[in-house]
């Protein structure tokens, strides 16, 4: 198990969350078999404060207002107290929100958000990504799953409870967040500019190939997610499409029951979707109630598939023969459920309540899903971005230099190495894509050509023709359906 300190969170700028796997109290039956509130309401009714414990956290309480040498916020000393509570279950999904937090959570599990658009967890300390979204700042701007947030604006989150980092993140619409990132295999931390936005998050988006492949990609199972996925996923069928490849990369999860539908359009009657084990229980098993499909099934996953991403590629792989290609999932295998209405002030608790495993009882936390075809991108899909105020030029070497050469290479300008040592033939590279961008052409990376290099490979990177990972997908469902011809 993965061991983490505190909450998970979509960075958003008035807050975040919500693309966890999440039973929501209100609005969904549990699959437990009653309500969550129900459940809730008996726990709270049998639970409480013993005398001892309620006269320590009372006396702490007036120690505190009446010695501390300045005027204490109340509210806050409560609202702390229930966080540290939260924070000593080492869970980091299991979290204390304020009402302004907790509405925006809200508003995330709905479907939209402010900010830049990216979920985060705390391990140890460290601000984590799960993974950016699809469209936002975040991405756009190369932030990655397992990107770890050193700093924002200049203020170190090291150490930082969740809550109060996220907080130094958010920001209005079109105010700038510069993030400092670690990134494994980067020798010195990465700087990012991001300029905070309204995330407008459609959830599925589809298309036909040629073949008759059509692709589906899901970037997170919110609350409208499966109507839209039927939607597309039956446009599709009445297109003539033969073979169906689902996009799940970089979705770091959402709503269980959700995804529970989702899969059962792929998933035989009576088949095995997910198991869901509370404490001290034995599994709970939700079987499909729909139908499998008559067409070859290729899902797509990388380390920023989280969650339900990881329930649908577990169910479909187990139980509707789809092949998983791409890259090993993130690795969260447990259930949060939102109580919402207990606290009666419009804060939530979001509490882990059980773990779910794959139909063949598999607990994947911590380690993921690995794929049956593994697949990886080319290098500078990952590419660290070049440190502007720097100038890079001949018989140099750094870690920059090693970014810049990854560039060329990837745009096709051959500087010969990617090792970081700026050699002749790198200034001759330099010099070429230079002149093709209509910049003086000296050799040298100034932070003109720097940013001049990364829109230029941003472009590259979002030709689909470059996705090793989506290409593979879908030649493995061209291939199924050609296998499947051959036979009639």
């Amino acid at each position: 198990m993965l061991k983490k300190s505190t909450a998970a969170f979509m960075i958003v700028a008035a807050l975040l969350c919500g693309s966890l796997l999440t039973l929501g109290v209100t609005g969904y039956a549990s699959i437990f078999g009653q309500a969550a509130g129900e459940g809730a309401a008996a726990v709270v009714a049998a639970g409480g404060l013993q005398e001892k414990e309620s006269q320590k956290l009372g006396t702490a309480l007036s120690l505190i207002e009446g010695y501390y040498y300045e005027k204490v916020d109340r509210t806050k000393l409560i609202d702390g107290a229930v966080n540290g509570m939260m924070e000593a279950l080492g869970d980091p999904y299991s979290n204390y929100m304020g009402k302004e937090t907790a509405e925006k959570f809200e508003e995330s599990i709905e479907g939209s958000f402010s900010g830049i658009g990216a979920e985060v967890s705390s391990d140890n300390g460290k601000v984590v990504v799960v993974s950016p979204i699809k469209g936002s700042p975040a991405e756009k701007a190369g932030i990655q799953a397992k990107d770890v947030i050193l700093s924002v604006n200049g203020e170190t989150l090291e150490g930082m409870e969740l809550n109060a980092a996220v907080a130094k993140i958010r920001g209005p619409k079109g105010s700038k967040a510069t993030l400092k990132i670690q990134r494994t295999g980067a020798a010195e931390p990465l700087e990012f500019v991001l300029t905070r936005d309204d995330v407008k998050l459609e959830t599925v988006y589809a298309r036909l190939e040629k073949d008759g492949v059509g692709v589906i990609e899901v970037t997170q199972f919110s609350m409208n997610t499966a109507e839209r996925f039927k939607e597309e996923l039956g446009k599709l069928e009445k297109q003539g499409m033969k073979g169906l490849v689902i996009d799940v990369r970089n979705d770091p999860g959402g709503v269980l029951p959700v995804v529970i539908e989702m899969a059962e359009q792929f998933v035989p009657s009576g088949k095995v979707i997910v198991q869901v084990e509370e404490k001290d229980k034995k599994p709970e098993v939700s079987t499909s109630k729909g139908s499998s499909k008559d067409y070859p099934v290729v899902v797509l996953m990388n380390k920023g598939s989280a969650s339900a991403s990881e329930i649908l590629a577990g169910a479909l792989q187990q139980s509707a023969g789809a092949k998983l290609v791409g890259e090993s999932s993130f690795g969260k295998g447990t259930v949060q459920t939102s109580f919402d209405k207990q606290l009666g002030d419009g804060s939530l608790l979001k509490i882990t309540i059980a773990k779910w495993l794959t139909p063949n009882g598999t607990w994947i936390h911590g380690k993921g899903i690995k794929p049956d075809i593994a697949v990886a991108q080319p290098d500078y899909f990952s590419v660290a971005p070049i440190n502007k105020s720097a100038t890079l030029q001949y018989n140099m070497n750094s870690t920059d230099v090693k970014s810049a050469q990854t560039m060329l290479d990837g745009l096709g300008y051959k500087p010969g190495r990617k090792d970081g040592y700026f050699d002749a033939a790198t200034k001759d590279a330099v010099k070429k894509f230079q002149s093709a961008s209509r910049l003086q052409a000296t050799g040298i990376i100034d932070a003109k050509t720097a940013e001049a290099l990364e829109l230029a490979l941003i472009k590259i990177i979002q030709d689909p023709v470059n996705d090793n990972q989506l290409n593979k997908g879908i030649a493995e469902v061209q291939k199924e359906i050609q296998a499947a011809a051959s036979k009639k």
